[in-house]
């Protein structure tokens, strides 16, 4: 139960409004919970009414989205774009084909990307979006076709000083280029900086296809460097999926000496005890679409296990779960600690469920949540809005070096954040706090009521 009864209330408005939405309702309470730390010192929460309109989406756009496949059948999905808040800059965030997409994950991400991007530092609000179209399985012209009827709608929503999206699950940058190709169609300009996550002969940015996992690293890197006096050298790590993050997530802990030892998909896992070697994983997985199992028919010594959480039973000193929402429940989190586990850090969005972070807190585990952990793939988005803003192109080390030094400062802001509300080293509380605060403070200035 929250402490605040104004907090409590704004709550329960939130549940009965939306019975349904689970996954936005456990996002929306762990804010809470932080913030019942602080609601007390600022009266002006309540009665300037921040709070309960933080949690409502300014805009819910749902259309449909019609497409004909390669026999000339023609399919109906539905697309969404939750505008959550505009109070910092544009609406920024992701937008994610998959079949489980429904208001409920969407807002819950939305509500996320607040946050997210207000820690980076940059000048972006919060937004998703997407379809629960399946583009798996579907040929380049049943997804340019699906991409161009979904834009014909999108394209009036969206802007480079009103909301930018950017690829998500399912959404790549053959997505994006198909997406944005419409949009120049439609609009008849080249608007850039409408879309990020775009191919670099058009206006994307070196880095950003690895941001989100050099990012991740980059923060854990920091948090066992500041709160242990340690880094990755010498340890075992676990990364769950072998998407984007998951990939650049390998890359760069192998290279700050970490040892990778197993990765994942939505069937199974791999085992690799002499180290993931991630050409193979990227052949796979990048190069032809194919299924994560592959890897141990190629590589001798590893093996592959059916059923893609069974991955956390293989020991390891950090736990990098880049695959999906709430895949470590508390039972699995007691395998992670069991096993001797020093740090988790969050690569997917909400990965943990909240028991399991209570298990790793009680188990004193280092523990970096998704808002600030992940942030580093949106971070370089901003830096790609900018570039396209200059008509400029930064070389690969330039945006390198940038998104650590955000990453690298986000750490400091949440774990001095968490030391301010009296709960040293609790990154998710300082997280919370320190990305609702500069939202909330811009809110009351604007007089957003």
């Amino acid at each position: 139960m929250l402490k605040s009864e104004y907090l409590q209330r704004v709550y329960t408005q939130v549940v009965t409004r939306d019975p349904d939405q689970k996954e936005f309702h456990q996002a929306v309470l762990e804010v809470l919970e932080s913030l019942d730390l602080i609601v007390e010192q600022h009266p002006e929460y309540e009665q300037k009414g921040i709070i309960e309109t933080f949690v409502e989406p300014e805009r819910m756009i749902c259309f449909r989205v019609p497409w004909i496949d390669d026999k000339g059948a023609v399919h109906v999905n539905r697309g969404y774009r939750i505008q959550f808040s505009s109070a910092i800059g544009p609406y920024k965030g992701g937008l994610r084909f998959h079949p489980t997409v429904n208001m409920s994950i969407l807002k819950f991400l939305g509500f996320e990307q607040i946050l997210k991007n207000s820690l980076t530092g940059l000048p972006m609000g919060g937004a998703k979006g997407g379809s629960d179209f399946d583009p798996k399985g579907k040929s380049d012209g049943e997804v340019m076709r699906f991409c161009q009827s979904f834009m014909t709608e999108l394209n009036r929503h969206i802007g480079q000083f009103v909301d930018v999206p950017a690829g998500d699950i399912g959404v790549g940058a053959r997505e994006i280029g198909y997406l944005f190709g419409q949009y120049r169609r439609i609009r008849g300009s080249y608007d850039a900086g409408v879309l990020t996550g775009k191919g670099l002969e058009f206006g994307g940015s070196l880095v950003r296809t690895e941001a989100t996992g050099y990012g991740l690293c980059y923060l854990t890197e920091e948090m066992l460097k500041c709160m242990r006096k340690d880094s990755f050298e010498g340890k075992t790590v676990v990364i769950s999926g072998s998407g984007n993050v998951a990939i650049f997530a390998c890359q760069k802990a192998t290279q700050l000496g970490g040892k990778v030892v197993a990765m994942s998909d939505s069937n199974g896992y791999i085992h690799d005890p002499n180290g993931i070697d991630l050409d193979v994983v990227k052949d796979i997985k990048l190069g032809h679409r194919g299924r994560i199992k592959e890897y141990a028919e190629r590589v001798p010594g590893s093996t592959y296990t059916e059923g893609f959480r069974n991955i956390w039973n293989v020991p390891c000193d950090i736990a990098l779960p880049c695959a999906t929402q709430n895949e470590i429940d508390g039972e699995i989190a007691k395998i992670i600690v069991k096993n001797g586990a020093m740090a988790v850090a969050e690569g997917a969005n909400m990965p943990c469920r909240p028991e399991a972070i209570h298990v790793f807190q009680e188990a004193g585990l280092l523990f970096a949540p998704a808002k600030a952990a992940n942030a580093g793939g949106v971070a370089t988005s901003g830096l790609e809005m900018s570039q396209n803003s200059m008509r400029y192109s930064w070389t690969f080390e330039e945006v390198d070096a940038k998104l650590k030094d955000i990453m690298t400062n986000i750490f400091h802001n949440i774990f001095n954040a968490s030391v301010e509300c009296g709960v040293p080293g609790d990154l998710v509380v300082g997280a919370n706090i320190a990305g609702f605060k500069k939202v909330a403070d811009v809110m009351l200035a604007q007089g957003l009521i």
